[in-house]
């Protein structure tokens, strides 16, 4: 009878913590673990970006002032990824000017006349191909009006095929993964809407409704007095 007694004792625990909500704060570490493996799985599944950069530079002739190879740097840069820049470029890059475009990025700073050029791809090879091929297409084009702007581009370092990919690894896009899974489930806690009261903590109001208000009190005390 005692073994039978404690197996219901038992039993009903468990149904009781089944039954038992989960914690306020599950969706935080529920968020976390799905960034965490979305995160892991691009990292995985998407094929490896290589990025290399070939760099050139604005020089002045005798009759012109640096600050000058400066701005014509600055100017240089927009054109590098223009239609008539890539269409001398496209031969030998040995893709299309369309795909090109998504494939390479100039880049300049405000205090150098040095001009970035990077070319991106799955290949090594084909990733410094472009950068090369842009850049010499950049420098053929710009020094046809060397004599007219007093300035003219110059291969400064020619981009080489890089050993190691540029885009992230699993691990690094699994811990983004599971920081921005983390944060939005943090922000989903602060923004969701306020926990309703349980039973316990709802107000008697059966037991305020059987008390006398306090004008009626007042009253029969009155009368009380007066008899």
């Amino acid at each position: 009878m005692a073994d039978t007694a404690d197996q219901k004792k038992t039993d009903r625990r468990r149904r009781r913590a089944r039954l038992l909500p989960p914690p306020a704060w599950w969706p935080l570490p529920a968020a976390a673990v799905l960034g965490l493996a979305a995160g892991g799985a691009y990292g995985v599944l998407k094929a490896p970006e290589y990025a290399a950069t070939s760099y050139v530079v604005a020089v002045p002739d005798d009759t012109t002032e640096p600050a000058t190879a400066l701005g014509f740097a600055q100017a240089y840069a927009r054109i590098a990824t223009s239609s008539s820049t890539l269409a001398y470029a496209q031969p030998r890059a040995g893709i299309g000017a369309r795909q090109l475009r998504t494939h390479v990025r100039a880049e300049t700073s405000p205090e150098s006349p040095m001009i970035a050029i990077t070319g991106t791809s799955k290949s090594p090879t084909e990733a410094a191909d472009i950068a090369n091929a842009v850049a010499d297409a950049l420098s053929l084009s710009s020094n046809q009006a060397a004599k007219n702007t007093g300035v003219q581009l110059l291969l400064f370092n020619q981009a080489v095929a890089p050993s190691d990919p540029a885009s992230p690894s699993a691990t690094v896009s699994g811990a983004v993964g599971l920081c921005a899974g983390g944060l939005l489930g943090g922000l989903w806690l602060l923004a969701r809407p306020g926990r309703t009261r349980r039973p316990e903590e709802q107000p008697a109001v059966g037991e305020y409704a059987s008390l006398p208000a306090q004008g009626d009190h007042n009253e029969t005390k009155e009368k009380e007095s007066v008899r």
